[in-house]
């Protein structure tokens, strides 16, 4: 999964939810960008690059997201 889709699926799953959802490209080193759910925040790095399996797991824990429910 890259980036772009992560912050879409985390969008589907916030709307369900009736979360706010953000994304702020300026507030990164680089290409990185961070996405606000709720209370919530976690850093997304370079949107078109693909996101390693611990990194999913460590952003999706970030936003208190259970990854069953994802």
């Amino acid at each position: 999964m890259t980036g772009r889709q992560f912050i879409a699926r985390v969008r589907r799953w916030a709307r369900m939810r009736e979360l706010e959802v953000g994304f702020v490209a300026s507030e990164g080193a680089g290409s990185h960008g961070t996405l606000y759910v709720g209370d919530h925040k976690t850093t997304v790095k370079d949107r078109r690059k693909e996101i390693g399996k611990g990194l999913l797991a460590k952003m999706l824990a970030d936003l208190d997201i259970d990854r069953d429910d994802f």
